[in-house]
């Protein structure tokens, strides 16, 4: 087994997640150059799986627990939040959608194409990128932002242009994302004022105050 790997299983980093952060905490008197090497040999090896440059997993075997695709997602690309249809799934709104993690970030878009799954993200720009967005706990030593429900939503139209208030109504809701209607009456408002005031868009806005007539809140 490489050195690196046997430092790494002795840390037990959480889903068996490994940043170049731990690694230079792991030899901090090795240069830059001879970590590279060790993570070269580690991942020839098979024991480490490079997600992105900078960023590793142990093989399977070798974690003590499973990494959490909400997590992998944060480290993948940040800043960003898990949003979308993803988001809408994890809130019980739709079904489980497995082909993909999706977030939306106020950098650039990205997807990365892993060994342990598809991660997207879409830029959707934001006077705060947290607007609307909840720190979930996902067990004992894992949290992710997550978009509320009414933040997923107001993702999803502003990244859907034929989109709109005027022009679908619920139907966006009930038919293209097929919420349950009994749902929809339950959706939580209080974070909307802040969602509208740092989505700009003016078909979002339009979308959230004409949901909100609609549902009398």
């Amino acid at each position: 087994m490489q050195l690196l790997t046997e430092k790494t299983l002795l840390l037990s980093p959480p889903g068996g997640l490994l940043e170049m952060t731990a690694v230079r905490n792991l030899f901090p008197d090795l240069s830059e150059g001879a970590r590279r090497v060790l993570l070269h040999r580690a991942v020839r090896a098979g024991e480490l799986i490079r997600l992105k440059r900078g960023l590793f997993i142990l093989r399977p075997e070798l974690r003590k627990t499973s990494p959490h695709p909400f997590v992998v997602a944060a480290l993948l690309h940040s800043p960003s939040h898990i949003s979308l249809e993803t988001a809408l799934s994890h809130h019980g709104l739709i079904p489980e959608a497995v082909y993909q993690v999706a977030s939306v970030t106020a950098a650039r878009s990205r997807v990365f194409n892993t060994p342990i799954g598809r991660f997207s993200f879409q830029r959707v720009p934001a006077l705060d990128p947290r607007a609307g967005v909840l720190a979930v706990k996902l067990g004992q030593d894992a949290w992710a932002f997550v978009a509320s429900p009414l933040r997923a939503i107001a993702d999803l139209v502003y990244l859907r242009p034929s989109a709109s208030w005027a022009k679908e109504g619920m139907d966006f809701l009930t038919d293209s994302l097929r919420i349950d209607e009994e749902d929809i009456a339950r959706l939580d408002f209080s974070l909307c004022e802040e969602i509208l005031e740092s989505i700009r868009s003016r078909r979002v806005r339009e979308f959230l105050q004409g949901l909100r007539r609609e549902l009398g809140v």
